[in-house]
C-alpha cells in the first residue's frame, strides 16, 4: 500500500505556518538591524577618518610611484639590466638574513616566554585570582604596545642595531603568544590532570604529564605562525633604526631610489612567501599528527 503523508487540521496548520512566518519576519528584521548598524558604524568611521571620495582623485600619485620603481629591462640585454637593478645584492641579502635572524630570536625568546607564563594565565590551572589576573594584564601589556614603540625605546637606551629589534620582537611575542597558549591550555580535557591530581602529583608534574602531551602540537604550530608575523614585522623595525633590511628600504624611499625600492620590497616579498611556504607544511604536519594520536 502507498504510504500516506500525514496532514494536521487545518487550524494546527494555520497556527504553524503564522508561528513560522512570526519567526522568519523576526529574524528578517534582526538581520536588517544588524545591517543598518554596521553600515552606520562604517559611515561614521570613515567620516572620523576622513576618508573623502575627493581624496580617490589623487590615486594617480600612487601609480605614477609605483610606475618609477619599475626598472627599465630591455629585451637585448635582460641580465645586464637585471643585475644593475639588484647592484647592491650582496649588502642587501646581509640585511635580510639580520632581519631573519631578528625575528627567529624574538620569536624563540617569546616563545618561552608565553610558554611560562601561559600556564599562569589559566583557570583550569591556576585557582589564585590574583595572580591569574596579573599574569593575564601582563601579556596584554605586551602585546598591546606596538613592536616599533619597543623598537623605538630600545634604540634610545642601547643604540642603533638588531639587538634593539630583537628585544621589541621578543616582548610582543610574550604577549601575543602567551595568550593563545592560555587558551589552547583552558580547551585541554581535564582527566588526566584529574587524575595525575588523585596520585598525589606537584603542579609541575601535572603540567609536565598531564598537559604538555595535549598542546605541545598546537604551541609549535601559534609558534610558527608567529614566526611568520615577526619576519614581516623585523622588516618595519628598521624604519627606527633596529637593525635589518628595514632601515635599507626606509633609505631608498626617503632619497627616491625607485629601482632600489622595488629591488628591496620583491626580496622581502619572496623571502616572506618561502617562509610562509615552509611554515605552512610544518604546521600541517603538526596537526594533521595531533589528530591522529
Amino acid at each position: 500500500m502507498p504510504a500516506t503523508v500525514p496532514t494536521l487540521p487545518p487550524p494546527q496548520a494555520h497556527a504553524l505556518a503564522a508561528a513560522y512566518d512570526r519567526a522568519t519576519a523576526t529574524r528578517r528584521l534582526k538581520s536588517l538591524a544588524v545591517a543598518v548598524v554596521i553600515g552606520a558604524l562604517v559611515l561614521l568611521a570613515g567620516w572620523i577618518a576622513e576618508i573623502r571620495p575627493a581624496a580617490f582623485a589623487h590615486i594617480a600619485n600612487f601609480t605614477d610611484y609605483l610606475a618609477k620603481t619599475i626598472p627599465s629591462i630591455s629585451a637585448a640585454t635582460p641580465r645586464a639590466d637585471i643585475v644593475g637593478w639588484y647592484w647592491d645584492l650582496r649588502h642587501w641579502a646581509a640585511l635580510l638574513g639580520e632581519t631573519l635572524l631578528m625575528a627567529y630570536l624574538g620569536t624563540l625568546a617569546g616563545a618561552i616566554g608565553g610558554f611560562i607564563l601561559c600556564f599562569l594565565a589559566s583557570a583550569n590551572l591556576i585557582r589564585n585570582p590574583v595572580l591569574r589576573f596579573c599574569t593575564r594584564r601582563y601579556l596584554e601589556f605586551c602585546r598591546t604596545v606596538p613592536d616599533i614603540v619597543f623598537a623605538l625605546i630600545f634604540v634610545f637606551a642601547f643604540g642603533l642595531g638588531p639587538m634593539p629589534g630583537v628585544f621589541a620582537i621578543a616582548i610582543h611575542t610574550t604577549g601575543a603568544l602567551g595568550k593563545l597558549f592560555a587558551e589552547v591550555v583552558e580547551n585541554i580535557d581535564m582527566k588526566p590532570v584529574e587524575g595525575l591530581t588523585a596520585t598525589g602529583a606537584s603542579w609541575m608534574q601535572q603540567v609536565r604529564f598531564g598537559v604538555l602531551p595535549q598542546v605541545l602540537s598546537n604551541f609549535a604550530s601559534y609558534a610558527l605562525l608567529r614566526f611568520e608575523i615577526n619576519v614581516r614585522g623585523a622588516g618595519v623595525l628598521g624604519f627606527v633604526g633596529a637593525g635589518g633590511i628595514g632601515q635599507e628600504f626606509l633609505v631608498a624611499i626617503r632619497n627616491f631610489y625607485y629601482t632600489d625600492v622595488s629591488a628591496i620590497l620583491l626580496m622581502i616579498i619572496g623571502t616572506v612567501i618561502l617562509i610562509d611556504l615552509g611554515t605552512e607544511q610544518v604546521r600541517h604536519r603538526l596537526l594533521s599528527q595531533d589528530q591522529r594520536a
